[in-house]
């Protein structure tokens, strides 16, 4: 599915060239193990679990479907992302931010069409950056989506993005290492959207 909206948006684009988005690899099995044995691991009772199977079950149940979730959309960021790396027409891609999403999305998705490699996102801000793959990161519950530009396109961020983008450059910008704790606040006082309540 993402490769084939990858394919409808170059055409709409009118991108020049031939180019036909690939969907990018499964998750290792490791990675599918090792994030489902997480979603599982209180389910065995300890000398210190109070709660009954049923509550653990219950949160095994939620956390199995965010992992779940998470692999399955990740992949289908994955393949616009690549495509995007491989194809000449498109110069960028931006991250698209549920009204309702988590204030590190919204501050992602501020950025606009910034994102093609670690280096056009901002690596030499931010060592932790860590090959072209860490420019977007994404958690559980993330809607987040991924839009590709393309040579000739002028991108333009949605009016809550840029509203977004405008509470950051007024109450965060400037004050590092401290930008996100004080966009959340931000936008807890001035976004009509409220902040999802942690996972």
């Amino acid at each position: 599915m993402a490769a084939d909206s990858y394919d409808g948006q170059r055409e709409s684009a009118r991108a020049s060239g031939r180019f036909a988005a690939q969907a990018a690899d499964s998750p290792p099995d490791e990675q599918v193990e090792a994030s489902l044995r997480w979603a599982a691991k209180d389910l065995w009772p300890t000398e210190d679990t109070q709660e009954s199977l049923t509550a653990r079950l219950a949160v095994a149940e939620r956390r199995a479907e965010a992992v779940a979730q998470k692999l399955v959309a990740d992949q289908g960021r994955a393949t616009i992302r690549q495509a995007v790396e491989r194809d000449r027409s498109a110069v960028a891609y931006a991250r698209a931010a549920a009204l309702g999403g988590c204030s590190f999305c919204k501050l992602m998705a501020s950025r606009g069409a910034v994102y093609k490699n670690a280096r056009t996102a901002g690596q030499e801000a931010n060592e932790r950056f860590a090959g072209n793959a860490s420019v977007v990161k994404f958690h559980d519950h993330c809607h987040c989506t991924i839009i590709p530009v393309f040579r000739g396109q002028q991108f333009q961020l949605s009016p809550h993005a840029a509203e977004w983008d405008r509470l950051y450059r007024e109450y965060a910008q400037g004050h590092s290492g401290d930008q996100l704790r004080l966009f959340r606040r931000a936008l807890a006082e001035h976004d009509r959207h409220p902040l999802p309540a942690a996972h």
